[in-house]
């Protein structure tokens, strides 16, 4: 009667409640990566890039046992992961990280920060468009696809979706702008003090070079927290002209050249 009881007050609680035990589940994940970074890193690898690794490990667990195709929002209890890690919460928390920005320091960054945004789009692009090439593709629509998973995992599936690419295409766009973020995240404590990451127009300059915001964010809090609005802020502009250029203009190029 006991076990009844319970499972109808988890079921309830799962279906009243699904955004908060999501909540809770995200929380639980930083909590142990946020150990694991200071145990067993020393804080040189972010606590965000482990979260990372993590939840795609518990994402691929998730679709395995439940055979669905939302990793563990599928899971009975953790639907709210679904709106959780929507378009618009995600967005919301992109945007969010702008408020932070000292106007004043932002200007510094000048033309020096508008040619890196342009660097940090076209040159990871090209480079993902000759990768996909030698691996195989041929066609425009996946080519563009590709390339623009390399600016950012966020203008990967855009592009694709608004160019009707494959769902195994979008897949690994993701999959390669995912990639690029840890290895931004990981990455820039090391080289931080080497391309001098200290002031805030370097680090506006860094972030629309490297583009990925979950990226440059994380790494910034590993450098130094003050830093992380500055890159941020470039890099989700750096988004935003992905998300423009590359189904339009760059696919034009593409379809041109291909």
């Amino acid at each position: 009667m006991i076990e009844v009881r319970g499972a109808e007050i988890w079921n309830r609680l799962a279906s009243d409640q699904a955004l908060i035990l999501a909540f809770v589940a995200v929380g639980a994940i930083m909590g142990v990566s946020v150990l694991l970074s200071r145990g067993l890193t020393r804080g040189r690898i972010h606590a965000s890039a482990i979260a990372i690794l993590g939840a795609l490990l518990l994402a691929w667990i998730g679709g395995e046992l439940t055979g669905g195709k939302k990793g563990l929002a599928d899971v009975s209890g953790l639907g709210g992961l679904a709106l959780l890690g929507g378009a618009m919460l995600r967005d919301f928390t992109i945007v969010a990280t702008a408020f932070e920005v000292d106007v004043g320091e932002a200007r510094k960054a000048g033309w020096l920060g508008v040619i890196a945004l342009a660097l940090g789009t076209l040159v990871p692009f090209v480079l993902g468009v000759g990768i996909a090439w030698g691996f195989g593709y041929r066609d425009a629509v996946s080519l563009t696809t590709l390339g623009a998973g390399t600016v950012t995992y966020i203008v990967g599936p855009v592009t694709g979706a608004a160019l009707g690419a494959s769902s195994p295409v979008i897949a690994l766009s993701i999959a390669t702008g995912v990639l690029k973020a840890v290895l931004v995240m990981i990455a820039t404590p090391f080289v931080a003090r080497l391309i001098g990451l200290d002031n805030p127009r370097s680090a506006m300059v860094f972030g629309g070079l490297m583009g990925t915001v979950s990226g440059v964010s994380g790494g910034l809090a590993a450098t130094d927290e003050r830093l992380v609005p500055y890159g941020a802020l470039t890099a989700t502009f750096h988004t935003g002209i992905g998300c423009l250029i590359c189904p339009s203009l760059l696919f034009l190029a593409v379809r041109a050249l291909a």
